[in-house]
């Protein structure tokens, strides 16, 4: 019982910064209401006509972020239209056996950072319900030095973009990471 509190007291003190909810089955899904990463330079090159791209990754481990278990990696690219004030948001497939890129237009930058966020997932079918488990949400705006080795001609190699999540951002590329946990499947699904 004191376990099940603690779990429960860890995710309510997370719940702030990440948000994590089943849908669809065993499908984890995040929100971050607190995190705004269209702002700054990223913003201002948006504003600028520049087409801005971010990599994304969702990982679940069972050890306290120590052993990914699992992780969903996507890109997403932003655009933003000057005349009517909103952004486009498009979602691009790591590979060709994915499912093919989805796009969200008309969208305030809230509405764009909620649209990318909802759109990187977990199967999470693998765990069992009453295991802890840790969700971490990593975002890094694409650095222009870095696009070259990880977006090729066949779509994102893989190897390169989990390089790229296995240091630290650049100081000139913009880099979030939020971690929530310990949590079970079995609450999520409960308040689901």
């Amino acid at each position: 019982m004191l376990a099940s509190f603690s779990a429960q007291f860890a995710f309510a003190l997370n719940a702030q910064n990440l948000v994590v909810r089943l849908n669809h089955g065993n499908f984890v899904h995040i929100s971050a209401p607190s995190l705004h990463f269209l702002t700054g330079k990223p913003l201002e090159r948006l504003k600028d006509g520049a087409t801005v791209s971010f990599f994304g990754q969702l990982s679940i481990s069972n050890d306290a972020n120590a052993t990914v278990q699992a992780r969903a990696i996507a890109r997403f690219a932003l655009s933003y239209d000057i005349w009517e004030e909103k952004f486009k948001a498009t979602r691009f497939s790591i590979s060709k056996t994915e499912t093919p890129a989805r796009s969200a237009s008309n969208l305030s930058a809230a509405a764009a950072e909620a649209w990318c966020l909802d759109n990187l997932t977990i199967d999470a079918s693998q765990f069992p319900p009453s295991k802890p488990i840790w969700i971490r949400l990593e975002l890094r705006a694409e650095d222009g030095q870095d696009s070259p080795g990880v977006v090729g001609d066949p779509g994102i190699n893989l190897t390169r973009l989990i390089e790229l999540f296995s240091r630290p951002p650049h100081i000139k590329e913009p880099g979030w990471r939020l971690d929530v946990g310990p949590l079970r499947l079995a609450d999520l699904r409960k308040a689901g």
